[in-house]
């Protein structure tokens, strides 16, 4: 079975577990990232599918990732959200890695929303801040499109020119306003992980450009806009990057500060994401 079956196979099982037929038409997909999977809770109507119970898809291992796929809606809206996503550095491909978002996107959203939290490169920036992804560096060493194409998913050389789209961007700042919640902007780079950056090459990501890092979220949004689908993104800054704080880096520390910025970014994807499935 290739690529493409696996994918139809997964969201069929999925459709077959949805609470309704809107529900099995998601407009958004929602990717939750580190300590931030309890907005989920929002969605009315709510199902929620343990990702071992699918078909190919890939489980995490990594705390503060429940591994969780919820099916609900709000505001009127359908939506698919998931709670915590897998990662390179615990054994997955790239091509794994970015499954889940290939079947979101196989389920016909109409925009795919990922976050994630994220250590701060720019000194501007302090923990709990909220940023919206204006661009990214992949600097994870992979991409989930090497191997052979199948143009049934998309083109062989997709433009990346746009990768976060501009009117998606436009209304996540227009809701943050809205909402009263500050939101921060920049460039997000993609490190391997799973160690922390040297202070050295946090001096080397913030020379290339980059305003904060994770471990996550490129290779989803390159599948996405592999498969023409529109993205933004969130980071939740959760620490300074190493060699700007005093403090030695944890995983403890992006799990608590993910979980006091809760309510503000809760506040913030709540008006934002029932937007985003606008044409």
């Amino acid at each position: 079975m290739g690529l493409y079956e696996e994918i139809q196979e997964t969201a069929a099982a999925i459709r077959a577990r949805a609470p309704s037929q809107e529900a099995a038409r998601p407009l958004v997909g929602v990717v939750l990232g580190s300590g931030l999977g309890s907005f989920a809770d929002r969605l009315a109507g709510a199902v929620s599918v343990a990702y071992q119970e699918l078909p190919h898809f890939p489980s995490s291992s990594v705390d503060g990732h429940a591994g969780r796929l919820v099916l609900g809606s709000l505001g009127g809206v359908p939506m698919l959200a998931m709670q915590g996503r897998v990662h390179a550095y615990e054994g997955y491909s790239q091509a794994q890695v970015a499954f889940p978002a290939r079947v979101i996107c196989a389920l016909g959203v109409k925009a795919l929303v990922v976050t994630n939290a994220a250590g701060g490169i720019n000194q501007g920036f302090r923990p709990g801040d909220l940023m919206a992804i204006t661009d990214h560096l992949n600097l994870s060493g992979g991409s989930p499109l090497w191997g052979p194409n199948d143009s049934r998913l998309g083109e062989r050389f997709p433009d990346m020119t746009s990768a976060y789209d501009l009117v998606l961007l436009e209304r996540l700042q227009a809701c943050a306003k809205a909402v009263a919640v500050p939101l921060r902007a920049g460039v997000y780079a993609n490190w391997p992980g799973p160690s922390y950056e040297t202070p050295a090459e946090i001096r080397m990501l913030r020379a290339m450009g980059a305003d904060a890092v994770g471990m996550s979220t490129v290779p989803e949004v390159i599948a996405a806009r592999h498969m023409r689908v529109k993205v933004a993104g969130v980071s939740c800054i959760t620490n300074v990057a190493a060699g700007i704080g005093e403090k030695p880096l944890s995983h403890a520390e992006v799990k608590e500060v993910a979980g006091r910025a809760t309510e503000a970014f809760s506040r913030l994807l709540a008006e934002f994401l029932p937007v985003a499935a606008k044409e």
